[in-house]
């Protein structure tokens, strides 16, 4: 990107959050803090009115506002291919919004970008995969809990336990979602359990809101979620297979839900890590081509598996 286009892309993302890090510019557009500087400066001495304080980042005065941008046509398909993801794996009011949305960009396109919109319309599709249940389609969970996390305020869920089959009622203080695995997953602290608590959002089954505020601060997602994956790593449990290499297209990209982290070749035998939470669900996923394959490391692993071949013999 030359200098000019990326002065301008800064102007646009200024005026797209209320206080931008000098820092988060560097990121995006991978240059040097002291590029930032010279940049934010080229733009003031063009007669843009920016505030900048040490340590906080930069805001445009209230009020400053240029005229709506023309997007390029990259930009264009990028938001009709944003546009089928929103439609396919968000509930059905956010999909309502973000369509409401993409009329105003589509208001400001010129000409040819518009007919290139038409033109590909039809030819990009999302589709999930086959069993995995959506969002409720009526349900409006996805602003609300957003919402929630913004006022501090408490929301009121019924849950529906996939493990214990039963449905709960739960006053919860949302800290955001995430989607992962083709699902949406909320992340809060549930004050029936005293605890943070991981809640697919296909299994809600209604949502209030509240006036209630929190009853404690909480970490952002990306902390919590980086701190249990540091927890998790120290629970994993190392386990070491070999299988030929003729037969490795059987754990495709399945090896990947199950901790998968390395792999050698050893003649014609291919010897695979893995870093695992739960031995007996990898002890299933083993008996599907455990014929072929040897576990090489971790004794629960071992035992696991022949207690399922123990139970599978008593039952023939």
């Amino acid at each position: 990107m030359n200098r000019i286009d990326r002065i301008s892309a800064i102007l646009i993302q200024l005026q797209s959050r209320r206080v931008v890090k000098a820092q988060d510019i560097a990121d995006r557009f991978q240059i040097s803090l002291r590029t930032v500087y010279r940049d934010i400066r080229t733009l003031e001495q063009g007669g843009i009115p920016l505030i900048g304080e040490a340590g906080i980042g930069y805001s445009l005065v209230d009020g400053f506002r240029l005229p709506p941008v023309m997007f390029t046509p990259e930009e264009a398909i990028a938001f009709l291919t944003a546009e089928k993801l929103v439609a396919k794996l968000t509930d059905g009011p956010n999909s309502r919004n973000y369509s409401s949305a993409m009329y105003k960009i589509r208001a400001v396109l010129n000409l040819s970008e518009k007919e290139l919109l038409e033109s590909i319309d039809d030819r990009i599709e999302v589709f999930r995969r086959p069993g995995d249940a959506p969002i409720q389609p009526d349900l409006h969970l996805l602003q609300p809990i957003l919402k929630s996390v913004d006022q501090g305020k408490v929301i009121r869920i019924k849950y529906h336990s996939n493990y214990k089959q039963e449905n709960t009622e739960r006053l919860v203080e949302p800290i955001g979602i995430f989607f992962t695995d083709n699902y949406w997953h909320l992340i809060a602290w549930c004050r029936m359990r005293n605890d943070y608590r991981d809640f697919r959002l296909d299994r809600i089954l209604s949502i209030h809101t509240s006036d209630t505020p929190f009853e404690k601060s909480h970490p952002g997602l990306k902390e919590y979620l980086q701190s249990r994956k540091t927890e998790d790593i120290e629970n994993l449990e190392l386990i070491v297979i070999s299988l030929p290499q003729s037969k490795a297209y059987w754990l495709d990209n399945q090896k990947y839900y199950y901790g998968f982290v390395s792999q050698s070749v050893l003649d014609d035998q291919l010897e695979m890590t893995f870093l695992c939470s739960s031995p007996e669900s990898f002890a299933r996923w083993f008996m599907m081509f455990g014929g072929s394959a040897t576990i090489i490391e971790s004794e629960s692993l071992k035992n696991h598996v022949r207690q399922m071949i123990g139970a599978i013999s008593k039952s023939l």
